[in-house]
């Protein structure tokens, strides 16, 4: 059984996810606004999706298809986001992210994205990563801009 590495910047722990933050997924990718700025998170978020998910993504690391992080505030532990390479494969992956609202504009998705694009490209021997964004979030182009897309 493979296991996920722990990274950590500056500000973040980007940690594997524990069904525990099931809860927390759901408050915060629940906000409207954070699922009308992602392609993937759906709204209204459903009452125990988010455990499902946490299982998915568990399977998806091991079968080295999709590697998903819980972004933490590194002094306090707290929980403010997801970071994730899905669709692994053929030494390529494509990098997704959101953060609650509460967090946005401090550039801590900037921060996770240029650890996650250093891990796919050292520890995972990916050669290479896309990233798209919602043309009505600008900020998310910076976000991939600072990451070296």
């Amino acid at each position: 059984m493979r296991t996920q590495p722990t990274l950590t910047t500056n500000r973040l722990t980007l940690r594997p996810f524990s069904l525990s933050d099931a809860s927390a997924i759901e408050k915060l990718a629940g906000n409207r606004l954070v699922a009308e700025m992602t392609a993937n998170v759906p709204h209204p978020y459903p009452k125990g999706g988010a455990e499902v998910w946490i299982k998915s993504e568990h399977i998806a690391w091991q079968e080295g298809t999709s590697i998903a992080y819980a972004t933490c505030l590194q002094d306090t532990g707290q929980f403010i986001g997801c970071i994730s390479l899905m669709e692994i494969t053929d030494g390529t992956a494509e990098l997704g992210y959101w953060l609650g609202q509460n967090y946005w504009g401090n550039g801590y998705c900037s921060e996770a994205a240029m650890a996650l694009v250093d891990l796919a490209f050292g520890q995972l021997g990916l050669n290479k990563l896309q990233a798209e964004h919602i043309t009505t979030n600008p900020a998310s182009g910076r976000v991939l801009l600072n990451a070296g897309f």
